[in-house]
Formats: C-alpha cells, structure tokens, sequence
C-alpha cells in the first residue's frame, strides 16, 4: 500500500487588495491627523465620559473646523463626550481639546451629570405606598 501523495498547489498571484470599508484605510486615526484636529496646545476643561454636552448657538461660525462644525451639529440636543467621541470616532482626548476651544468661545455649553442622591429612607417609601393603597 503505498501512502497518499501531495499535490503541489501551483504558485498563484497574491488576490488584488480588497477596498477598505467606508474609504478608510484603516481603523485607527492617523496620529498627525489627530495632532492637527487637537491643536498644539492641546488645553483641556475639566470633561467626564458622561459630562453632558448642548450647543449654544445653531449654526457653526465661519471660523469652526469641520470637526467643531460636527460637534455642534450633533449637540443641538444634550449628548455625553463618550457620545460624540464615539460618533466622531475620535479619541476622548481630541474631543475634550475640541470641546475645551468651543467652550472658551461660548458655543457649547457643559453640564455636570446628575449625581444620584443617597436612597430616601425605607420608612418614607413604606408610608407614601401605605397612603397611595389608602386612595
């Protein structure tokens, strides 16, 4: 019984490159992008992931990048900086320098989240239920 032979597979060309999604090369932002879109002094306010962010003004003015102009476009009703990182897809870091400039300008506004108190005391829930199953 003699035992199987292997085939050589012919040399075949390298498949032709397929196009990226969405007209992007890659995933990740090009680091000099980002240097640039961020500015060189790269100031930051004091941002959280859930700070909540609104514009102030409705039109974007002559003088706004195209990121700023985005930004404002999407803030028009209050959304998180993890929102508008996510839907710029740009690091959290790019968008709070961008964030801080608009600031400055008085084209957005920032508002803290709103810290959840301690729980109301559980004899206060009982006595509102109790008086509520009383109606």
């Amino acid at each position: 019984m003699t035992p199987p032979q292997r085939q050589r597979r012919s040399p075949q060309e390298d498949p032709p490159p397929q196009p990226a999604q969405d007209g992007r090369e890659d995933e990740r932002p090009n680091p000099e992008r980002l240097y640039v879109v961020a500015g060189a002094d790269g100031n930051r306010a004091d941002l959280d992931l859930v700070t909540l962010i609104v514009a102030s003004v409705e039109d974007p003015p002559h003088s706004a990048t195209p990121e700023q102009a985005a930004l404002l476009r999407l803030c028009a009703a209050p959304l998180s900086v993890a929102e508008l990182s996510a839907y710029l897809s740009l690091p959290f870091g790019v968008v709070t320098v961008l964030l801080t400039d608009m600031l400055a300008a008085e084209l957005v506004q920032a508002r803290a989240p709103i810290v959840r108190k301690a729980l109301p005391d559980r004899s206060l829930l009982e006595a509102v239920m109790h008086g509520l199953q009383r109606l």
